[in-house]
């Protein structure tokens, strides 16, 4: 499998479950700016719209969506448990976790990475991401991680959203249980391999 990834973008999230799963995996960087992959070639001829994480598995088009390409790379692993077996309660407690940090952080932090949004506009989302970091620390207060004590692809994808915080210039000092769990899934050696392949560490 290739995984085509940006240091530090939402592909790290897969980046880290193939880590956690010891899945053998091909790490492609993509320039975003360029649309290019480090040979030069189009990255648009891989994923048309233009962004990672895309992985290459072997069959028919590339797998796109962090959500989904960690899922992919997780059930490759069931024995990993990061993610619950098909049908479980637990699963569906992962997976809204999954979509809660896609659609609720995720594609919040947008708008503040892009030079032409309004500052009015930032100051909203900025405003709603402390809303939704006082909802994730206060789930944290239960457990290490999102779901308890069980690392999933949830904490994953989590754990690389909460990242930009410090680039986007937010404040995350008022939620203990955010910095406990920062600092927790940061400890994890597959965590810190994947940061190091990726010049983070």
């Amino acid at each position: 499998m290739k995984l085509f990834y940006k240091a530090g973008a939402c592909s790290l999230a897969p980046h880290i479950v193939a880590r956690e799963a010891d899945l053998p995996v091909e790490l492609v960087p993509v320039d975003l700016a360029k649309k290019t992959m480090e040979d030069g070639a189009d990255f648009l001829s891989v994923n048309p719209n233009g962004y990672v994480p895309a992985l290459d598995i072997g069959d028919g088009p590339v797998l796109t969506e962090a959500s989904v390409v960690v899922q992919y790379l997780a059930d490759r692993k069931p024995e990993s448990g990061l993610m619950p077996a098909a049908g479980s309660t637990a699963r569906y407690r992962v997976q809204q976790w999954l979509a809660f940090v896609s659609t609720e952080l995720h594609k919040q932090f947008s708008p503040l990475f892009k030079p032409n949004t309004p500052d009015a506009t930032k100051a909203i989302q900025r405003d709603l991401l402390a809303k939704r970091f006082a909802f994730v620390d206060k789930a944290l207060a239960n457990g290490t991680y999102l779901t308890g004590e069980t690392f999933t692809a949830a904490d994953a994808y989590l754990f690389t959203v909460l990242r930009w915080a410090g680039a986007m210039k937010l404040d995350l000092s008022a939620f203990p249980n955010i910095a406990r769990f920062m600092d927790a899934v940061k400890a994890r050696p597959a965590v810190q391999t994947a940061l190091r392949e990726e010049g983070l560490a």
